[in-house]
């Protein structure tokens, strides 16, 4: 018997894509950094102890059983989560050290790519999926 690959149920993953994307439009329109250390501490606590607060207060209103949802790699969500910690991060330096060029487009690339996710199309996976296939096409070229 195989074992099915861990998973999340996908309203988990949208809500904390709007807690990302709701996060950054709140840092721009108040101009308060600090908001976005909320975020990027609920991704490091997801990352480093698999406890990611704002799923888990959304897991307590799911109606249905987590496994009757659609359900989203946890493998790609950790991935994407990686690239959001990164991009939060340097947006956070970024306006911590007067770096308004580096913040805003660190943030924009995260407000993006969390919206873009909203609406359908995952922009991790996609980043994810051509670089296996780049791994995979250069140990082909080696045998």
């Amino acid at each position: 018997m195989t074992k099915s690959p861990a998973s999340i149920p996908r309203p988990l993953v949208r809500t904390n894509q709007w807690f990302i994307f709701l996060s950054v439009a709140a840092t721009w329109l108040t101009g308060q950094a600090w908001i976005l250390l909320l975020p990027l501490s609920a991704g490091l606590l997801g990352m480093f102890f698999n406890f990611n607060p704002v799923m888990r207060f959304a897991g307590l209103f799911l109606k249905k059983k987590p496994s009757e949802y659609i359900p989203e790699d946890k493998d790609q969500q950790q991935f994407n989560q990686l690239i959001a910690i990164s991009l939060l991060a340097l947006g956070f330096i970024g306006y911590t050290l007067n770096w308004t060029g580096v913040a805003i487009a660190a943030t924009a690339m995260v407000a993006a790519a969390s919206f873009i996710a909203i609406l359908g199309f995952c922009v991790g996976c996609f980043i994810r999926f051509r670089w296996q296939q780049y791994r995979y096409q250069k140990t082909q070229n080696r045998q």
